[in-house]
């Protein structure tokens, strides 16, 4: 049997259980601190665009229910249904990532039944491949940048004294992230990691706060909401949707990443910790907008005064962490288009000896 067709047989329980078993919180939290990085930090601005961005609909109580039935199942339906329940489980060799699954197209192998090579027979599949892989590389490039200027900009809100200073301060920290990549993603992950759990975990305790002040909100669980929301805003509604969408940003970083932790962590760390702290955000951020509508930042308003500047810190850091998972990412297709064929040979460092996945 080809490996590609092997790729998708799962290993015998004797032999991964043990293993996982042993490693399982320490790769959760490294998995937490460099694949959800970037979902983790969508809370900032995709509920504030949907009501006061350039395509956005009044925070009426129909439309916030509505928008947030969105968030909810599409949080659901795209992440934890497609990418954690199905795409994760079409691994190569344990790699994740839209070339991995180009590389399972049928073709010929290269000498010795290695990594298998292109198939020459199926030039549209290939090109798709290397079309998404493509626009991760796009993604990767400017998720970083953006996400630690946006960082940076935040605190000059905070300290107008840092306003000079904002695009110097931004290449610093840019060059120390990436100077940091070269030590492996254990230990990258294991300095982000408790930084992103306490993140979460205010995410979670600051939309439980205005859950118990309107308990109605917890109406959006209902699907039927979303779909009076549509009817009752047409091509508007349909716009909305393209904000709504910012909250799922970064899940292609989990099917990317897969080869770094395995998709046994990244699923625990995602349905125990991470899941259900962004729907009960998104669900408080949903209160606080239909008992105060006019609230142009919603997510910073839901901290009381004394800790908006904690807050503003902590959304920092986080903002800062969230272009890791994209970094990762990208290294992981540049060693798979590396084997394919599909890019120059450049040195590829193993920095872990357990994870075969995590290299620099």
């Amino acid at each position: 049997m080809s490996k590609s067709i092997a790729a998708f047989r799962p290993h015998p329980v004797s032999q991964v259980q043990p293993a996982i078993r042993d490693r399982l919180l320490p790769l959760t939290l490294t998995a937490i601190g460099v694949v959800f990085g970037d979902i983790g930090t969508s809370v900032l601005y995709a509920m504030r665009e949907c009501f006061f961005g350039s395509h956005s609909v009044p925070p009426t109580h129909d439309n916030v229910l509505g928008v947030l039935s969105l968030i909810i199942y599409s949080l659901v339906l795209v992440i934890a249904v497609k990418y954690v329940g199905i795409v994760m489980r079409a691994d190569n060799q344990g790699e994740g990532g839209v070339l991995a699954l180009t590389a399972l197209i049928p073709g010929r192998f290269g000498a010795g039944g290695g990594v298998p090579r292109l198939a020459v027979g199926r030039p549209v599949l290939i090109a798709l491949g290397i079309f998404g892989t493509a626009l991760l590389y796009g993604d990767g490039m400017i998720t970083p940048a953006i996400s630690v200027l946006g960082a940076v900009e935040g605190l000059e809100v905070a300290t107008p004294l840092f306003r000079p200073y904002v695009v110097s301060i931004t290449v610093a920290i840019l060059v120390g992230l990436f100077l940091i990549q070269r030590y492996g993603t254990h230990r990258v992950g294991g300095l982000f990691g408790p930084i992103m759990v306490i993140w979460f975990v205010t995410l979670a305790g600051l939309g439980i706060m205005w859950i118990v002040r309107l308990p109605a909100v917890l109406g959006a669980f209902d699907p039927r909401h979303a779909v009076a929301f549509f009817a009752a805003n047409g091509f508007t509604g349909f716009a909305v949707l393209g904000a709504v969408f910012l909250v799922v940003t970064g899940g292609e970083a989990l099917y990317a990443d897969m080869g770094h932790f395995g998709r046994i962590p990244i699923r625990f760390a995602w349905f125990v910790l991470v899941l259900p702290a962004l729907i009960l955000n998104y669900l408080g951020q949903g209160a606080l907008l239909l008992l105060n509508p006019d609230v142009e930042h919603p997510f910073f308003l839901l901290a009381p005064s004394w800790a908006l500047l904690p807050l503003v810190t902590l959304a920092t850091a986080a903002a800062i962490i969230a272009s890791q998972a994209l970094i990762s990412g990208s290294f992981s297709i540049t060693r798979q288009a590396i084997q394919l064929g599909l890019a120059p040979r450049l040195e590829v460092e193993h920095t872990s000896a357990r994870e075969m996945g995590q290299i620099y």
